[in-house]
């Protein structure tokens, strides 16, 4: 080999070029046509090698620095301190240092802090050790010093935000209070700094006993149940009784024992009415109709929207009726989506209609519900209009513009216009510090870090300046920068890198073995892992497919391999054939519907049969009224996905809406398959 590649550079790049040479340290015996496949690697590995050579000094290992990280980990300061002169030459020494500086920040020196922020102005470090700086000064009362280091940014936490309005209210007076009372509208508990903000408001009027028992509704909207009881009884209610209803909510509501001329007595039945509405809508529905009418008209109507929420969620067939009893005038905007999705479980476009119609200008703007728009005026004869909503959707490329260019009769033919490189702008890119720093953390598995350095250097970008930094990251294989920086891109595309097809010949292979079709088999990988190939989600999927480990030993059963070891997850070629049997094993189970299939994939088989309508639904409303949003969101990107890849593949177009089709009633068919990696609500 021309350079030592096992120095400086990537572990997949590493392995990549390896693999072209097969047992190079015994001799160079070629593979061609993993040279082949390769090349474009290895031309990078040389610009990046030659990169480092020119423009690094003699770097301290990356052992060192991994000590580093441990002794920060380990909260031991004194080791971090023996070590930070160690790796002063190593690409990630500004962690080091900041590490050290976080871990004494109580009794850390001024000067100290500003020279970092000044040397690693604009860095996520700098950022992150500001507002860290200004905490510790906030919890010790320097206000002067923080005066001095406070930069205003428009993206400070709940917890800045109330020291930076203590700190105010020093030259401000209680003028400052303004900017924390929208603070204290949250279903979440809010920091230590803002108590005596929240009561210096509540001193002064400006904020009321009505506020806390919004507050209340706002917590047990998010299911923060200690945060509402303690609210409650701040407000003047009984513990006990709180923790009752809590402990039985339907039977309380059914009880009907409330106190309902006053305030906890109403809004412990509303209590009540969310906690029992979220287990079974329809028991709930029961009790409310016998009691509501003790409420005063808003509050009635808020339960009214609360319940058909649930009812919607729960795919109860009445809820877009229920949904008719509450109005539109008190639902917040994600009861004003599922009020549109209740409508078209029912299939009731007047419904669906109505309730866009009564949406926030800004929420009815968004495409899913322009397009659900133009399909209700398409069902009741206003072609005209519904043209011209598609017609707006149509450019894009997500599943709604794709639905629409298909209701228009439009082809799918996204047009790229690459954009020539040479290698000395890669090279000259790939030679700043932040890049630097983001392949070495990504070397490194410090993915969170390396995502967050590169952030700021795409920020701001135009499309051609945006399209090079795709690129490099992809021929440096941070797959899931390069395409998610492409697709920021406004005007200029290139769709070979949004939608790039790396490790194919493994995909290939995986869908031929079983059946699968391979631009589904991209779909899934584009959105599971972004093609990174060692990723480990926090539940513990691993590789390119996302298997759980469980997963991945049930089908080695399935496929006879008695010898597989937990380690080969992570083997790209295991990893992509695993995944392509446990898709296919749930497609030909739910009816061979790729929707489904996909929903069985990332949430479980078992929740996607129990979303399965009473009777056929359209495959796009199925979609839409998924009950949990990541489950959604995925689905959609999937679907989507696929179109562009059959065309990447060169594959026979299928229509989107032909993939959709309709949605069945569940077949009973029994999980025997362990669940895959499994959405969160």
């Amino acid at each position: 080999m021309p350079l030592d590649l096992e120095h400086g550079c990537m572990r997949n790049l590493c392995a990549a070029v390896r693999s072209s040479f097969g047992a190079a340290r015994h001799g160079p015996v070629v593979d061609p046509r993993r040279l082949a496949e390769n090349r474009h690697v290895i031309r990078t590995a040389t610009i990046l090698a030659a990169t480092l050579l020119a423009v690094a000094p003699a770097a301290a290992s990356d052992a060192e620095f991994l000590a580093a990280k441990a002794a920060f980990e380990k909260g031991d300061e004194r080791a971090l301190v023996a070590l930070q002169p160690k790796v002063a030459g190593h690409d990630l020494a500004p962690y080091v240092e900041y590490w050290r500086l976080k871990l004494g920040l109580a009794a850390a020196d001024a000067q100290d802090v500003r020279a970092f922020l000044s040397r690693h102005a604009g860095s996520p470090l700098a950022e992150q050790l500001r507002a860290d700086w200004l905490k510790a000064l906030g919890q010790k009362g320097e206000w002067a010093l923080f005066a001095q280091d406070y930069v205003a940014t428009g993206s400070e936490d709940a917890e800045l935000a109330c020291h930076t309005a203590q700190w105010r209210r020093g030259s401000e007076g209680d003028a400052a209070l303004a900017a924390v009372k929208p603070l204290w509208f949250s279903g979440r508990a809010t920091p230590d700094a803002c108590a005596p903000l929240f009561a210096a408001l509540f001193a002064r009027g400006e904020l009321k006993e009505a506020d806390r028992w919004a507050r209340v509704r706002l917590a047990t909207e998010a299911g923060s149940v200690r945060l509402a009881q303690s609210l409650a009884v701040e407000a003047g209610a009984a513990e006990r009784d709180w923790r009752r209803v809590e402990g039985n909510p339907l039977a309380a509501l059914q009880s009907a024992a409330f106190a309902w001329r006053q305030p906890q007595g109403r809004e412990s039945a509303l209590f009540a009415l969310e906690r029992a509405a979220r287990k079974d809508a329809a028991a709930a529905r029961a009790a409310w109709v016998r009691v509501r009418a003790q409420l005063p008209e808003s509050d009635r109507r808020y339960g009214d929207g609360r319940l058909a929420f649930h009812a919607a969620r729960s795919h109860v067939a009445e809820a877009h009726l229920w949904f008719r009893e509450a109005g539109g005038r008190q639902l917040n905007d994600e009861q004003h989506a599922w009020r549109v999705r209740a409508a078209l479980r029912a299939a009731s476009f007047e419904d669906v209609l109505r309730a866009i119609d009564e949406m926030p200008p800004a929420l009815a703007a968004e495409p899913a519900w322009r397009y659900w728009k133009a399909r209700a005026l398409a069902a009741q004869g206003n072609a005209d209009e519904a043209k011209a909503l598609y017609a707006g959707l149509a450019p894009a490329w997500h599943f709604y513009g794709l639905l629409a260019a298909e209701a228009l009769g439009l082809p799918i033919e996204p047009r790229s216009q690459p954009l020539p490189i040479g290698d000395d702008a890669l090279a000259k890119f790939g030679a700043r510090p932040e890049v630097r720093r983001v392949v070495k953390l990504a070397e490194l598995d410090m993915r969170p870090e390396s995502l967050r350095e590169w952030q700021p250097v795409v920020r701001g970008l135009d499309d051609e300046a945006l399209l090079l930094a795709s690129e490099y990251a992809r021929r440096a294989g941070l797959n899931d920068r390069s395409i998610n920086t492409a697709e920021r891109t406004a005007a200029r595309h290139d769709f070979a890198l949004r939608y790039p097809t790396p490790f194919r010949p493994h995909f290939e292979a995986a869908a031929k073995a079983h059946d699968v079709d391979a631009a589904l088999l991209f779909a899934i990988a584009r959105q599971e892992s972004r093609f990174v190939p060692d990723i480990v989600s926090s539940a513990g999927a691993q590789g390119l497919m996302q298997l759980m480990p469980a997963t991945a030993r049930w089908v080695a059963r399935q496929l006879g391999q008695n010898g597989y070891r937990s380690a080969q997850i992570a083997d790209v070629e295991t990893n992509t054939s695993f995944g392509a049997y446990y898709f296919r094993y749930w497609l030909e189970r739910l009816d061979s519907h790729p929707a489904l299939a996909a929903a069985a994939y990332n949430a479980g088989p078992g929740r996607a049969q129990a979303w399965r309508p009473d009777a056929a639904l359209d495959g796009a409303a199925w979609v839409e009224t998924i009950p949990f949003n990541e489950t959604r969101d995925y689905v959609k990107k999937v679907l989507a996905n696929a179109m562009l890849y059959t065309r990447a593949l060169g594959q026979a177009h299928v229509p989107l809406t032909a993939r959709l089709a309709t949605v069945g009633p569940r077949n009973g068919t029994a999980s025997a398959a362990p669940a895959g990696p499994v959405a969160s609500n």
